[in-house]
């Protein structure tokens, strides 16, 4: 799916918007809808708290695409696995910790 930057999403991306009530998300894209040209979004972080951990969908056009970091410090992996903790995704949370593990092991 294309947003107006013409950037190309697809599920797993980051994505940073604003709902309806114009609430800043940032979050993963959990699933898509073409007909209704809508991404749902698993809110990673908001200004409006009781979104957090949520899944909404917002129009593509109010959703910009977070360009992925190469390499993540333990600290953002430490985030990441209590949301995939959160969200429930098994198959994040091992790949996260495996990634976690690598790294510690790397440093000593």
């Amino acid at each position: 799916m294309i947003n107006d930057n013409k950037t190309i999403l697809k599920i797993s991306d980051w994505v940073k918007g604003v709902t309806r009530n114009d609430e800043l998300i940032i979050g993963f894209i959990d699933s898509m809808n073409i007909i209704q040209e809508a991404v749902y979004v698993v809110v990673a972080e908001s200004d409006n708290e009781e979104l957090i951990g949520k899944t909404i969908p917002l129009p593509i056009k109010q959703v910009e695409s977070i360009p992925s970091a190469k390499s993540k410090d333990a600290g953002q992996l430490e985030f990441l696995i209590d949301l995939a903790l959160s969200t429930g995704d098994k198959e994040w949370f091992n790949e996260l910790s495996a990634e976690l593990n690598s790294k510690k092991q790397s440093v000593n």
